[in-house]
C-alpha cells in the first residue's frame, strides 16, 4: 500500500471545506467568547468545552492552510501542518469524552466535586498524550504527506512508511474507534438516568410534568443528549470509512462525494458544537440577540444625537422632516 495514487481534490471541493473550516473557526471562537463576556456562564461544563473548543478553532486553521495548499510533497510546511492538525485532532477526541465524562459523574453519580476532581487529569490527558503522540510521530519521521488517502489536501501520516497504519491508528483512528463507543454509551446513561429521575420527581410533585416551561427545558435537554453522539457519529463517520476503504485497497476511497463528506466532516466539528450549545441554547441565543440589538439601537442614537447637535440654518420643523423617516427606516432594520 506504500506505492498509492494521489487523490484529486476538486476546485469546488476545496470551496466546500474550505467555507466548513470557517464556520468552525468562527463557531469556535464565538463558543470562546460568550464564555469569557459572560461571567455566568462560567461554569465547569462549559469551560471544558472551550477547551474543546480550542482544539477545534486549531484543527480548522491547520486544515485550512492544507486545503489552501493542496501538498504534493514533504515540505517543511506540510510536516508543520500535519503535525498541528495530529496533535488538535487527537485533542479534540479526548476533550469530547472528556466532557461527557464529567457529565456522567456529575449527574448519574451525583458528584461534583468528584467530577471537578477529574479537570486536571483531563488537561494532563487532553493536551499531554496528544502532544506526546506527535512529538513522537515527528522524531520518527511519519507526519508527512498522505496524498489525500486519508485527508482531503493536507498532511497527516507520510504514506511513503512501511508502519504508515499504525501509525494512523496512533494519532487519531484508535482514539476515533474509542469515541465511538464510549460517547454513546455515557450519554444513553445519562439520559436513562435524567428520565428516571423525571419520572420519580413529578410522582410527588404533578405540577413539574404540567408546566410548559418545565417539559420545554426538559425536552430540549433530552434533545441535546441525543444529537451530541449522533453528530459526532455523523462527522467523523467518512473518515473512518476512508480509512477502512484504504485498508482494503478499494478506489471508493477516491470517490469525490465521500472525499467532500470526509472534509466537511473533519472540519465542521466547531460550528457543530456552535449551533448546539449557543444558538440552540435559549438563554445564550437570547443574550447575542439583544447585544447585536442594543449596539444597532447605540449606533441609531449616536447618529442622531450627531445630527441633531450639527449646526445648521434648517427650521425645527425642516429638522423633524428630514430626521423621522431615517429614525423609522433604521428601527425597522
Amino acid at each position: 500500500m506504500a506505492e498509492t495514487n494521489q487523490t484529486d481534490v476538486y476546485v469546488y471541493e476545496q470551496v466546500v471545506i474550505l467555507a466548513s473550516c470557517i464556520l468552525s473557526f468562527f463557531g469556535s471562537l464565538l463558543i470562546i467568547c460568550t464564555y469569557v463576556h459572560y461571567l455566568d456562564l462560567r461554569t465547569t461544563p462549559r469551560k471544558l468545552l472551550v477547551y474543546l473548543s480550542v482544539s477545534d478553532l486549531l484543527s480548522a486553521l491547520s486544515y485550512f492552510y492544507g486545503v489552501v495548499r493542496i501538498f504534493d510533497s514533504d515540505s517543511a510546511d506540510c510536516i508543520a501542518q500535519g503535525a498541528i492538525s495530529t496533535f488538535a485532532n487527537t485533542s479534540s477526541f479526548f476533550w469530547t469524552v472528556a466532557i461527557a465524562i464529567y457529565l456522567y459523574i456529575f449527574i448519574v453519580k451525583s458528584s461534583q466535586r468528584q467530577a471537578d476532581n477529574l479537570v486536571l487529569y483531563f488537561h494532563l490527558i487532553s493536551w499531554g498524550v496528544p502532544f506526546a503522540i506527535t512529538v513522537a510521530a515527528l522524531s520518527l519521521h511519519k507526519i508527512g504527506y498522505d496524498a489525500s488517502e486519508v485527508s482531503v489536501g493536507w498532511c497527516w501520516v507520510n504514506i511513503q512508511a512501511k508502519d504508515h497504519v499504525l501509525w494512523m491508528l496512533l494519532t487519531g483512528k484508535i482514539w476515533e474507534f474509542i469515541a465511538y463507543v464510549t460517547l454513546p454509551v455515557l450519554y444513553i446513561l445519562i439520559k436513562i438516568h435524567i428520565k428516571r429521575a423525571h419520572a420519580a420527581l413529578s410522582e410527588y410533585r404533578p405540577i413539574l410534568t404540567s408546566s410548559p416551561v418545565s417539559h420545554s427545558l426538559s425536552s430540549m435537554a433530552d434533545r441535546k443528549l441525543t444529537l451530541i453522539p449522533i453528530i459526532f457519529i455523523m462527522l467523523r463517520m467518512w473518515s473512518t470509512i476512508r480509512f477502512l476503504l484504504l485498508l482494503t485497497g478499494s478506489p471508493a476511497g477516491h470517490n469525490p462525494v465521500l472525499v467532500t463528506l470526509h472534509g466537511i466532516g473533519n472540519t465542521f466539528q466547531g460550528a457543530a458544537n456552535c449551533i448546539m450549545f449557543v444558538l440552540l441554547t435559549p438563554s445564550i441565543r437570547s443574550r447575542l440577540v439583544a447585544l447585536l440589538c442594543c449596539k444597532g439601537q447605540d449606533r441609531h442614537w449616536s447618529s442622531e444625537s450627531v445630527s441633531q447637535n450639527r449646526p445648521n440654518a434648517y427650521t425645527p420643523s425642516q429638522r423633524e422632516e428630514n430626521t423621522s423617516p431615517r429614525t423609522l427606516e433604521n428601527s425597522e432594520e
